[in-house]
């Protein structure tokens, strides 16, 4: 049997380049790619603890040939937080919220426990991604 492994998610931003200010300057990924084509961008960031596992930040709507109103149910979408989300784990959760949120990270939900085995919070990135900081609970 052929063992797959995770090699790219993608995230749509509406502004690049405060999404690279975001994910590079204050999680500490990775800049690895910034690629542009027929007007788009698309940038790929990552954990320097996973070279093998890339995120790709998008266009809302990665077509060339999409109509103009699907464009827009897509920013309108993206504006409200609906399209997207990422769970990272980290190993210390509360320093991970102090040190997002002390740079000015979009709180969602403090440190807490969860019933079902981690102590997490939540952020929203600049284009109102959902992202999720997740440590295990010692049971």
């Amino acid at each position: 049997m052929d063992h797959l492994k995770l090699s790219q998610c993608f995230i749509a931003v509406d502004d690049h380049d405060k999404a690279i200010a975001f994910y590079r300057d204050v999680l500490g990924l990775e800049v690895r790619n910034d690629v542009g084509f027929e007007g788009m961008r698309w940038v790929t960031v990552g954990s320097p603890s996973q070279p093998d596992v890339n995120i790709v930040l998008e266009p809302p709507l990665a077509d060339p040939n999409a109509s103009p109103a699907d464009k827009q149910a897509m920013a309108e979408l993206m504006a409200k937080g609906m399209l997207r989300g990422i769970i990272f784990t980290t190993d210390d959760c509360d320093a991970t919220f102090e040190r997002i949120s002390s740079a000015g990270g979009d709180v969602l939900q403090e440190p807490m426990d969860q019933f079902y085995g981690v102590r997490d919070c939540a952020f929203r990135d600049p284009a109102g991604n959902l992202l999720r900081f997740t440590q295990p609970l010692d049971r």
